[in-house]
C-alpha cells in the first residue's frame, strides 16, 4: 500500500475572503468621504477666494479714496462704495450662511461670526470676514 498524504491546503476558505472583504468595506466607508469631499472643498476655496477679492477691493477703494468704504454704516453703502472695485457683483459666500449680504459694524473691535448675514465688515478697521465660525481664521 502507497503511503498517503493529506494534499496540501490551496487558497482561501469562504470565511477568510468574507472577512477580508468585511474589513476593505468598512475602511472604504469611513476614508471615502473624507477623501472624496470636493464639493465642500470646492465651497470652501471659492468663499476663500470672493474673501480675497473683497478686501482686496477694500484696500484698493481705502488707496484710491484715502477712507475706507461703507463710511455710512450699512450694507447698501458699502456694496455702492466698492462697486467699481469689483468686476461684477458682490462676491456670495458659499458656506455658513450663503449669499451676499453684509453685516457692518462701526464698533472698531474684532470680527466674531455672529447674526444670519454671509460676511461682517467693520467700517473702522476694514477688517472683512467671512460670517462663519472658520472664517475669521482666513
Amino acid at each position: 500500500m502507497k503511503n498517503r498524504t493529506k494534499p496540501t491546503r490551496r487558497g482561501f476558505t469562504l470565511v477568510e475572503l468574507v472577512i477580508v472583504v468585511l474589513i476593505l468595506g468598512i475602511l472604504a466607508a469611513v476614508a471615502a468621504p473624507k477623501m472624496f469631499d470636493t464639493a465642500g472643498d470646492a465651497r470652501t476655496n471659492a468663499t476663500r477666494h470672493s474673501l480675497t477679492v473683497v478686501r482686496d477691493a477694500i484696500q484698493l477703494y481705502r488707496a484710491k479714496n484715502s477712507a475706507l468704504p461703507g463710511d455710512g454704516g450699512t450694507e447698501a453703502d458699502l456694496k455702492a462704495d466698492l462697486v467699481s472695485m469689483l468686476n461684477g457683483p458682490f462676491p456670495e459666500a458659499s458656506i455658513g450662511n450663503t449669499g451676499s449680504t453684509v453685516r457692518v459694524t462701526t464698533s472698531g473691535a474684532a470680527l466674531s461670526a455672529s447674526g444670519t448675514e454671509s460676511w461682517a465688515y467693520d467700517n473702522v478697521t476694514g477688517e472683512f470676514i467671512v460670517n462663519h465660525a472658520d472664517g475669521a481664521a482666513w
